[in-house]
């Protein structure tokens, strides 16, 4: 599909600029720095590399942890399906999750049970083995496989398009719902960026042509701590 995508032949001007925003619903306490860029000159600044899956192990990422507020029950899982839901759902003992409203966004559906969907980490845990974390400490990796501090980084998804995507690349798959390649693309590049991460050529290649056929999409991220 990537390789079909038209490029847009037009040379895009660019520039990085710094700016400090208001914190995320996830991070509301936090003031930070936040870089914003058009996307062709976002994927100019990912590092290029071979990957290397050597050694990957699903559970060298401890998922999910206590969250954010580990006494209260809610881990990482729950904490962003509370916070992306359209209805709030109601929260009872043990925090179990009960009614509610999410938008899949991969898919353009929405979902009324907690239970019918996933947390999609945006870059796949063995991806981003691939492309750095094979090198990271377990408490980095940890960090990485529970980021609530970045909205982009970890989101709720339809079962059926997060475990049709699997650890995949955008060379390989793109959201079913067409209206959502470019904040998709965008996002993907958010998060290697923001932890660091390499890309291969051949996600390189499909993350150029991805840029260009989304004229005047951003990618706004933050560094990783």
């Amino acid at each position: 599909m990537i390789r079909n995508l038209m490029r847009a032949g037009i040379a895009v001007a660019f520039v990085l600029a710094t700016l400090t925003t208001a914190p995320s619903a996830r991070a509301q306490d936090r003031l930070v720095d936040a870089y914003t860029l058009p996307m062709t000159a976002a994927v100019d600044v990912l590092p290029l590399a071979a990957e290397v899956r050597d050694g990957y192990e699903r559970t060298a990422f401890k998922h999910w942890n206590a969250g954010e507020i580990p006494g209260d029950g809610c881990n990482t899982r729950a904490e962003v399906l509370l916070s992306e839901a359209v209805d709030r759902p109601t929260v009872l003992a043990g925090c179990k999750l009960s009614g509610g409203r999410w938008w899949s966004y991969y898919d353009a559906q929405w979902m009324t049970s907690a239970s019918s969907l996933d947390i999609d980490h945006m870059v796949p845990l063995a991806e981003a083995w691939d492309s750095g974390a094979s090198q990271w400490t377990a408490e980095r990796r940890e960090a990485y496989a529970n980021d609530l501090d970045a909205d982009t980084s970890l989101v709720a998804v339809s079962a059926a398009s997060n475990r049709s995507k699997a650890d995949q690349d955008p060379a390989e798959w793109l959201p079913p719902a067409v209206e959502a390649m470019c904040r998709y693309a965008a996002e993907w590049i958010a998060t290697k960026l923001r932890w660091d991460l390499t890309i291969d050529a051949v996600e390189a290649e499909a993350l150029v042509q991805l840029a260009d056929s989304c004229p005047g999409t951003t990618v706004t991220y933050e560094l990783a701590q």
